[in-house]
């Protein structure tokens, strides 16, 4: 027999505005009916645990540090813990705001707080994660890679500590209220695709103070069936606008800090998948990953060890096959391309392979995929996008639109076929996962991206047929185009070339965001 869910309401700070809240909670339950656990409010007839304080003002309201009961049927928590409940829910708690003081105020945590309440939890036996985290601060970055929170910059509001808690303790939801805003952020995964067995994904909504004049929302109600009760392949199921993890940067950060023997915080241990390896194996980074975004940022692209092709600045590239220049990034014709419009995202500096990217290049790669994405639909076509990180030495990223009534699964199916003939493996990787936690730099590999966002990854071991992505894509499965598989075969004259380019050019531009920045 299935467990039955239990009925949870959360509410942000009441800041003693009590009648309001009693009001909005008696019309919700007159609507919805009795919920089971009511989180961080105040006095209630129904089960309710808060947290304690953010200032020196209201510590006079809780007196234990380890928690106590305020009121009939109101709990609160205390400092740091994990509450569980008859029901098999668990709460892991931590009150309170961020500070460097020492000692550390009573109505603040420091990172001996987190780290202790980390040990507690982590030692537990086949520890998974925990239901639910409450914390007073909003946790650093939780932005990345999913909706903006408006107004809230958690560069500067945020909690790193908080953000370490976060991806250790892995709460199917975390709440907090201390900027006063509600945001509901995209579910996101806790797992590294490819590399970890699927986890449970979190939720992260923020809410806001009872009562406020601007009517942001600070009740959430939810239902949840505690986690220990919960049949395993329901638990990990991933939604459809599941994104990556926002915290890895930090932690890849933290892990390149403890490496050069300079660490300021906590750490949580970086794998990356072997791949020579059969699927699911670990082993621990040797320090040489990316490392963290601002380190990426600040190093310049390495240089050719000889002619480059496609460097900008080259005297051997061919300008009259450019048809947009951005800040970090270029598009060019294909010489010898499969289709007129075949087209390449290179990026100005010398950069070997996606993996390679500073972070300022990968975002405006992205912007150039987003354009084409618009121009190519607005012509009945789609993209298919692949790159060949092999006997190259300068990123190409090849761009060939197909008609738009080829689905997904149609030129995923194409790709999988004929590598399978070719004794090639592609995996495919979800939607929102990023290339570089599949592979390090260095490393050859070549990959398929559609627009849509699906990707297929094949780690190169061996030989590698350099023509494979152009040949699958001319093959009778898709454009029947067998006589231009090879792009020697295809070469045209600089007039026509050149004329060409400036029919895309032109057709392009209502879409060239590199013409407006």
């Amino acid at each position: 027999m299935d467990a039955l869910p239990l009925r949870v309401l959360a509410c942000g700070d009441v800041e003693g505005r009590l009648e309001s809240l009693f009001g909005r909670v008696r019309a919700i339950q007159s609507k919805s009916g009795r919920f089971d656990v009511r989180l961080r409010a105040a006095l209630t007839p129904i089960p309710t645990f808060v947290l304690g304080a953010n200032n020196q003002e209201t510590m006079h309201c809780f007196p234990h540090v380890t928690g106590c009961e305020l009121a009939e049927n109101i709990t609160y928590l205390g400092r740091r813990g994990l509450f569980s409940g008859t029901s098999g829910l668990q709460i892991a708690y931590l009150s309170g705001t961020e500070s460097q003081e020492e000692p550390t105020p009573a109505y603040s945590f420091s990172s001996k707080d987190v780290t202790e309440l980390k040990s507690s939890l982590l030692s537990t036996p086949n520890f998974k994660g925990v239901d639910i985290l409450l914390t007073s601060p909003w946790p650093r970055d939780v932005e990345s890679f999913a909706n903006s929170p408006g107004e809230i910059d958690t560069k500067k509001c945020g909690s790193t500590l908080i953000s370490d808690l976060a991806a250790s303790l892995k709460p199917r939801y975390h709440f907090a209220a201390l900027e006063k805003a509600y945001y509901e952020r995209l579910p996101y995964r806790n797992h590294t695709v490819l590399q970890e067995t699927p986890q449970h994904v979190t939720r992260f909504i923020a809410l806001a103070e009872v009562g406020n004049k601007s009517k942001k929302k600070y009740l959430y109600a939810f239902s949840i069936v505690p986690m220990s009760l919960m049949d395993p392949a329901e638990l990990v199921k991933q939604p459809q606008d599941v994104t990556e993890n926002p915290y890895r940067k930090l932690q890849k950060g933290a892990q390149k800090t403890k490496v050069l023997g300079c660490a300021e915080e906590e750490t949580a241990c970086q794998f990356f998948f072997d791949l020579n390896k059969h699927h699911g194996k670990k082993r621990p980074s040797d320090g040489k990953d990316r490392g963290s975004s601002q380190t990426k940022q600040a190093k310049k692209p390495p240089q050719p060890t000889g002619p480059c092709w496609f460097c900008l600045a080259s005297p051997e590239v061919e300008k009259h096959l450019v048809v947009s220049i951005g800040t970090h990034c270029y598009l060019a014709l294909a010489k010898g391309g499969l289709l007129p419009d075949h087209v390449l995202i290179l990026p100005i500096g010398h950069y070997q392979s996606v993996v390679d990217l500073s972070s300022e290049v990968m975002e405006e790669v992205t912007k150039y995929k987003s354009a084409l994405k618009e121009f190519f639909r607005s012509k009945g076509k789609r993209y298919v996008l692949f790159e060949r990180n092999y006997k190259s030495q300068h990123l190409q990223l090849q761009v060939i639109p197909v008609p738009l009534d080829y689905t997904s699964e149609d030129i995923k199916e194409c790709f999988i076929t004929q590598a399978q003939e070719q004794q090639m493996e592609l995996l495919e990787i979800p939607e929102h996962s990023d290339i570089t936690q599949v592979v390090q730099p260095g490393t050859p590999y070549f990959y398929v991206e559609l627009d849509t966002g699906e990707k297929l990854f094949h780690r190169i071991r061996g030989s590698f047929p350099l023509q494979f992505g152009r040949a699958v894509l001319a093959s009778g499965a898709l454009l029947a185009l067998p006589q231009r598989s090879d792009w020697r075969s295809c070469t045209a004259a600089r007039p026509e070339e050149a004329a060409q380019a400036s029919a895309f050019r032109r057709d392009f531009q209502p879409f060239d965001f590199a013409l407006r920045d």
